[in-house]
């Protein structure tokens, strides 16, 4: 998937952002091109956690492929964690957030504030199967750039540190 215009982009982003002054270390630009950049997993901070599929699929050029095994994978821990098996997607997270029985807690649920926020993730929880998770599972080509598919895959990283912030993990 390299190619001559890859290739041109290193290039210009390594002379621009890493010019030594003179009298110091190479200005040769294919020096750089021999130091390896970071994957973007780790670039936007992707959670760990997600399965080794995510990344695989995403490597390979399979970046909608990659959304929908994450949001999978995070309604398989909501599932998990909440004990509703006969329950998914929307309708899933609407149960297991609900501010008035929760099934997964995200904090004390003790002020206004804190419930505004179980109903905001309850909300953004629900989105996320309906609006990203859903179309990936039933429709044949969504056409995700490898940025949009980042994105995703952020956002579902938030979902996960969430979860692990409430100690539900």
């Amino acid at each position: 998937m390299s190619g001559p215009l890859d290739l041109f982009e290193r290039i210009a982003r390594s002379t621009s952002m890493e010019l030594a002054p003179y009298g110091s270390a190479s200005h040769d630009p294919a020096d750089s091109l021999n130091q390896e950049e970071p994957h973007p997993f780790e670039t936007r901070n992707i959670h760990p956690d997600l399965p080794k599929k995510v990344r695989d699929l995403f490597d390979d050029g399979y970046g909608e492929q990659s959304v929908f095994e994450a949001f999978k994978f995070i309604e398989k821990e909501v599932k998990r964690i909440s004990k509703l098996q006969n329950k998914t997607g929307y309708a899933l997270m609407m149960d297991a957030f609900n501010e008035n029985n929760a099934k997964i807690k995200l904090n004390h649920l003790a002020t206004e504030s804190e419930v505004d926020e179980q109903r905001g993730y309850k909300s953004i929880f629900a989105g996320a199967a309906a609006g990203i998770r859903n179309p990936r599972g039933h429709e044949i080509d969504i056409g995700d750039t490898p940025d949009e598919a980042l994105d995703y895959l952020a956002l579902a990283s938030l979902l996960l540190r969430r979860l692990d912030a409430a100690g539900a993990r």
